[in-house]
């Protein structure tokens, strides 16, 4: 082979790795737009959009470095998932109108949610007092709890206790929670009416609250859509693939896109019925909770039909709120009414027990 071939091969095959990656990428932008039972490709580009887009602006500042016009080919496949990104990342600088200083002039709320991953299984309490203190201190009307779990040591009475600045409650009780990972909705504001949502096959659940916030009455849906297990067979994963037997790394991978396939299309399901309940509900609706999904899933397409995304808002920076793989993911949310104003959303990075950040958002009833 003459050094024209070697040459002309050594440009080939970046070439053509860049086009398949550039392909995959384009596809993932449109995964969230189909239900994921369609194809066991659309889960596993859902959780690995964030990759993908990292790789080919990678690529692409490679190529330009090299001065090629080969760089806007990952170019143009980052920016078709202009949705994606804008739901992590927010630059624009939110405009505050004089009537957001005045509380006479429109009810304004302040709404939390967060995964305490049974505050640590801790016996002293520490994270739950520290999780009552800076929700206190961010003036949070409305608490929204997942794994909500207590223990011997730290019963739900010591719980209730540290968390009595929020009156009302929502906490199912112990016999309607069994095998289910528990949530919990905690208000300063009445409660009137509630509904616990379990669902068929899965530890996971929801639950709504119609709450009368100074004589406007607003539906919260809190949820715990099913999880991903990645975590849980994270390690079991990292074993078969540095095992060095092509038979097990095989097995690895099929076994993990097989579990993302069954619990997306689990979650599909989920989101589907807490859909119905936002179109049916005579009041205006917040959702909010661990929705253990990326903005590139099938559930953050459905529920951006019907409510806005609170960090599009007025969220601003960037946006994850899972403590864990490299902070590149972003599956805790707070959705709105669109006649409902936003003033800030944030996820504090707190080191409390949780491998979750809680999310606040707070907002303007129109």
């Amino acid at each position: 082979m003459g050094k024209t071939a070697v040459k002309g091969l050594l440009y080939t095959i970046p070439v053509i790795v860049t086009l398949i990656l550039s392909g995959i990428t384009i596809i993932g932008s449109f995964t969230g737009h189909y239900n994921p039972a369609a194809s066991v490709i659309f889960p596993v580009l859902e959780v690995s959009l964030p990759i993908l887009l990292i790789l080919n602006l990678l690529v692409s500042a490679i190529w330009a470095i090299a001065r090629k016009w080969w760089a806007l080919v990952p170019l143009f496949a980052v920016l078709l998932n202009w949705n994606y990104l804008t739901a992590v990342i927010q630059l624009h600088e939110i405009k505050k109108d004089k009537s957001e200083l005045n509380d006479s002039i429109s009810t304004k709320l302040t709404l939390a949610t967060y995964n305490v991953q049974s505050f640590g299984n801790e016996i002293t309490g520490y994270s739950c007092k520290e999780i009552a203190r800076y929700m206190q201190k961010e003036e949070a009307d409305i608490l929204c709890f997942q794994e909500f779990q207590d223990s011997q040591y730290f019963p739900i009475d010591s719980i209730r206790r540290i968390l009595s600045h929020w009156q009302y409650i929502c906490v199912p009780s112990k016999d309607s929670i069994q095998g289910i990972l528990p949530i919990a909705i905690f208000s300063r504001y009445p409660i009137i009416r509630h509904k616990y949502i379990t669902y068929a096959g899965s530890s996971n659940c929801s639950m709504f609250c119609d709450i009368v916030v100074k004589g406007d009455t607003i539906r919260i849906i809190n949820n715990h859509l099913q999880t991903t297990s990645v975590s849980l067979n994270r390690r079991k994963w990292e074993r078969e693939l540095t095992s060095r037997d092509s038979k097990r790394e095989v097995t690895a991978m099929k076994g993990a896109a097989e579990i993302l396939y069954d619990n997306s299309i689990k979650r599909a399901i989920q989101v589907d019925s807490i859909c119905r309940l936002i179109d049916d509900s005579r009041y205006p609706v917040i959702t909010c909770g661990d929705f253990n999904s990326l903005p590139s899933s099938y559930v953050y397409h459905e529920l951006t039909k019907r409510l806005k995304d609170g960090f599009k808002t007025c969220g601003k920076g960037y946006m994850y709120t899972y403590r864990y793989y490299k902070h590149l993911l972003r599956i805790d949310y707070i959705f709105h009414p669109a006649n409902f104003k936003g003033i800030r959303y944030y996820s504090p990075d707190l080191d409390l027990s949780s491998d979750h950040n809680p999310v606040l958002m707070k907002m303007k009833l129109k």
